[in-house]
């Protein structure tokens, strides 16, 4: 039984590290918690439950999530604090013995997140209370927490399935969040349908490996973009990241002509060689990812085409990046979001014998930034002089106001011209020059 007078009034402080996903999910426990009585601590606010919500992808992530703890408990002394997210769910028993930490949820039980809570504070005169920590096996998790929140943003991001049957080599995700599962097909319309109630205009659609969509109800992924595509009141959907094996044909089709499915895709390659590809276990050739793309250019040709790389992985021999290199550099790709591979203990990719050293690694990483650079760029320019309809987001007063085109260009809206009443609003502009470090174009108002 949930004591919902012991939530009235607290303030509670939140922590997000990591993926969309992770985003999505911290907005609906705070959703869960608002719900409950409890009310968000603003900057500076002593809160009197602090909840961070970990990522673990790689050895910078855990020791960033450590950092973001330790920095939590010591800003809020005396607070309740609760650790969730992949780290928690690899990590439990660590976790549990940080200083300050009184309750660490792993995978399965998060969604359970009140229940743990109020059972904690019931007992929280006893020390032995303290310091708990709850995580069953990988195998073993099977809950599935429905997530579709903004949070403080514009953008709803929707959760439609969870965990990765792949097991990449390096990868250390489906320990973390287990198996692929996913919600029906009804119950996320529904979601899309509450969240247009509610004002929204655009969902990012999130999962660990949304391709895979279809595991727990065997119902298709496109399937759910066609039935999402219906929902009136929501104008934009973008499709956070498709494996290039699950991004079929016949979507990419669909996405062309549909109603509300943006250009914009995010696709992750990890390695432009096929031999590496072969040591990560990944389900696809660079033949494959490239037809993958032109067909996306050639349907689209405004297309935004987001890249993931993964740098220095083991195997990554100096002839494999340079074919890596020249791949990417030929493709007609926008963006890369490159990260330097990270040992992480149990993964099978420990037992390959050729190893990057850590400055090689920087050097590789540098290279492919600057291609990114050069290519998201290039990409920009084509746009400078036309008319694009822009969905803005709230700004800071007195600052600039951003939001992104329907090819995910984002524009930027001096603070003279920016006004409240644009935030969550769709508004045409003429797109200008580059801002002052070229992360966007700048509006001018039609």
């Amino acid at each position: 039984m949930i004591d919902s007078s012991a939530f009235q009034g607290k303030k509670a402080a939140y922590y997000t590290l990591g993926c969309k996903l992770n985003f999505s999910e911290t907005s609906t426990f705070g959703k869960m918690l608002e719900d409950m009585g409890v009310i968000t601590a603003k900057k500076g606010e002593k809160a009197d439950i602090c909840l961070i919500n970990t990522c673990s992808v790689t050895e910078v992530a855990d020791h960033k999530c450590r950092q973001a703890i330790h920095r939590m408990v010591r800003n809020n002394p005396g607070a309740f604090v609760i650790v969730t997210g992949c780290y928690a769910q690899l990590e439990s028993e660590n976790v549990s013995k940080i200083e300050g930490v009184d309750l660490v949820l792993g995978a399965n039980e998060k969604a359970n997140l009140i229940q743990y809570l109020s059972d904690a504070w019931a007992q929280n005169s006893d020390a032995a209370a303290l310091h708990q920590h709850y995580s069953v096996k990988t195998k073993e998790i099977k809950t599935f927490q429905p997530s579709c929140s903004r949070g403080n943003r514009t953008r709803y991001f929707l959760k439609v399935q969870d965990g990765c049957n792949y097991y990449c080599t390096y990868c250390t995700i489906p320990f973390a969040r287990g198996n692929s599962r996913n919600p029906s097909i009804r119950s996320l319309v529904a979601q899309c349908e509450q969240a247009a109630a509610e004002g929204g205009k655009e969902i990012v659609i999130t999962g660990v490996n949304i391709g895979d969509f279809g595991q727990t109800t065997h119902e298709r992924f496109i399937d759910l973009v066609k039935a999402m595509d219906q929902v009136e009141g929501i104008k934009r959907y973008r499709i956070s990241s498709l494996e290039p094996d699950l991004c079929d044909d016949d979507l990419i089709e669909y996405c062309a002509q549909s109603r509300a499915f943006m250009p914009h895709f995010h696709i992750p390659l990890q390695s432009g060689s096929d031999e590496v590809l072969k040591l990560m276990h990944r389900r696809y050739d660079k033949a494959l990812f490239a037809h993958k793309v032109n067909l996306i250019k050639e349907k689209m040709p405004d297309a935004f085409i987001g890249v993931d790389v993964m740098v220095g992985c083991r195997g990554e021999t100096p002839e494999c990046f340079e074919e890596c290199y020249e791949f990417l550099k030929s493709l007609p790709v926008t963006q890369l979001h490159v990260f330097p591979y990270s040992e992480r203990p149990g993964t099978a990719a420990l037992k390959i014998p050729y190893v990057v050293d850590e400055k090689e690694k920087k050097k590789r990483s540098k290279r492919l930034l600057e291609l990114s650079d050069q290519k998201t760029q290039e990409f920009y320019a084509q746009y400078i002089g036309t008319e694009a309809e822009v969905l803005f987001e709230k700004a800071p007063r007195g600052k600039a106001m951003h939001g992104f085109t329907k090819n995910y260009i984002r524009v930027e809206l001096s603070p003279a011209l920016a006004k409240e009443e644009y935030d969550n609003q769709l508004i045409k502009v003429r797109l200008g020059d580059f801002n002052h470090d070229k992360t966007a174009l700048k509006a001018e108002l039609l």
